[in-house]
């Protein structure tokens, strides 16, 4: 049995997540409207290498601060119908079930908040999802985060702690798909890489490695 990674934004869909999720909070009334600009400016230090995660999820996690996890499930659960699923890439998708169709275990990894990457993953229908853990303290959210953050080399980090604790399933072989330069780290530490959509940069560094490069879209 292999194990096959998916990072979630930009490779499985088209967009961001957690900027989606920004702009479904603010036009429900649940965000004020100048978080997204905010928001942007730390995506731009995302695609620049330079993010501080911990910067950016204080800032994303803000508007969930004390609210309850029942009332922030229910949202998710009608964002995810409205926003992500209809920006899945249909390639993504058949990409998926070929996995599911050889054995494999289908696991999403990102830098995303779990509170947004495990229910995608249980919509999608694959094994779980690896992302940045969300504090919760007595039912409600308190805006912190904690753990290993799964971005850049922390990504291979938590792959590797979760694989140790699968004591049922020991993995022949691992495959990973992501968009992003942030991601180097992941896709050097698979046996198979895929980039999806790429940038120049990314775009070179996958043919000077033999990465095999591919187009997705909607």
């Amino acid at each position: 049995m292999d194990l096959a990674v998916f990072d979630l934004d930009e490779t499985l869909i088209c967009e961001d997540s957690t900027s989606l999720w920004l702009r479904w909070l603010v036009s429900q009334g649940f965000a004020p409207a100048d978080l997204i600009s905010e928001e942007q400016s730390l995506m731009t230090q995302y695609h620049a290498g330079t993010l501080s995660i911990e910067e950016y999820m204080n800032t994303t996690l803000a508007p969930l601060a004390g609210m309850a996890t029942m009332t922030v499930s229910g949202w998710v659960r009608r964002f995810i119908h409205r926003d992500i699923l209809p920006r899945v890439f249909p390639a993504a998708r058949e990409r998926i079930n070929w996995h599911q169709q050889r054995g494999d275990t289908v696991m999403i990894i990102t830098a995303s908040g779990e509170h947004l990457a495990i229910p995608i993953a249980e919509r999608l229908g694959v094994h779980g999802a690896l992302a940045i853990g969300v504090e919760i303290v007595d039912d409600r959210y308190s805006g912190q985060t904690y753990g290993t953050m799964t971005y850049k080399e922390g990504k291979v980090a938590r792959l590797g702690d979760w694989k140790a604790l699968q004591q049922d399933h020991r993995f022949d072989r691992t495959w990973a798909y992501s968009d992003s330069m942030n991601d180097l780290p992941l896709l050097a530490h698979a046996d198979h890489a895929y980039v999806i959509n790429p940038d120049a940069l990314l775009q070179q560094e996958a043919q000077q490695r033999g990465w095999e490069v591919c187009n997705w879209v909607r």
